[in-house]
């Protein structure tokens, strides 16, 4: 496997194994990483270096709870864009809403795939309300999420089998908004 692109240098299995460790817990000490991969801190150091340099690694972020932070509501909200020379537009708008968790330019019924956390339905409705005052937006669709199951932050690595991957803790969250079912906006 080539890193980034595929134009780079090939990934190993130690870089996979600190990109695992790493994925799970990004606070562990490098001493302890580098003894789960048989390498001395300093080398880990400079692999963990490579792997931001090449772009494999973005950033380190910390796991939190919606729910506990009072955004009780979590939805999903198609939009058909009409005016596909503005895409560039909305996105830049939609990136703006700090509601907006998520946007996806994708294929099928809607031009784009939205997520987003809000208060509650109201602050669900006046961000709705925004985004069909962008430029370009012909119709959106809001599914309100009733519970969530699986939400994963961490990216499957080549050699990992299912049985493997669905052993590794994931993050798990209660219900996120169960006061609509889904509504066509």
């Amino acid at each position: 496997m080539k890193l980034g692109n595929g134009t780079g240098n090939a990934l190993d299995a130690i870089d996979l194994k600190i990109l695992d460790t790493l994925q799970r817990d990004c606070k562990i000490p490098l001493a302890r990483v580098g003894e789960q991969v048989g390498l001395s801190a300093p080398s880990v150091i400079d692999r963990i270096k490579k792997l931001e340099n090449a772009g494999v690694i973005t950033g380190y972020h910390a796991a939190l709870d919606s729910q506990e932070l009072g955004l009780d509501v979590t939805a999903f909200i198609g939009v058909e864009h009409g005016q596909l020379a503005d895409v560039t537009d909305f996105e830049d708008y939609v990136s703006k809403l700090e509601d907006i968790l998520e946007c996806h330019h994708v294929t099928g019924q809607h031009t784009f795939l939205l997520k987003a956390k809000t208060k509650n339905t109201s602050a669900l409705e006046s961000l709705i309300s925004q985004i069909r005052k962008i430029p370009g937006v012909a119709r959106t669709e809001t599914m309100v999420v009733l519970s969530t199951h699986v939400e994963r932050s961490q990216v499957p690595l080549p050699g990992e089998s299912s049985l493997e991957q669905s052993q590794s803790p994931r993050r798990r969250s209660r219900g996120a908004g169960s006061k609509s079912v889904a509504a066509a906006s």
